[in-house]
């Protein structure tokens, strides 16, 4: 458990300021489309909605 912790460490420790900012914006992206495809779940997008 304790050699885990520490390879997750390094991992973390290595990864640079700007790679890091760019995975929580890809992630926080993902979650905004997921959030918007279950809120458009059921409803009629069909162009005669529009």
């Amino acid at each position: 458990m304790t050699a885990i912790a520490k390879r997750l460490f390094r991992t973390v420790h290595s990864v640079g300021e700007a790679d890091a900012l760019t995975q929580i914006g890809l992630l926080c992206a993902a979650g905004l489309l997921v959030s918007l495809l279950m809120l458009s779940y059921g409803l009629d997008l069909s162009p005669g909605f529009f």
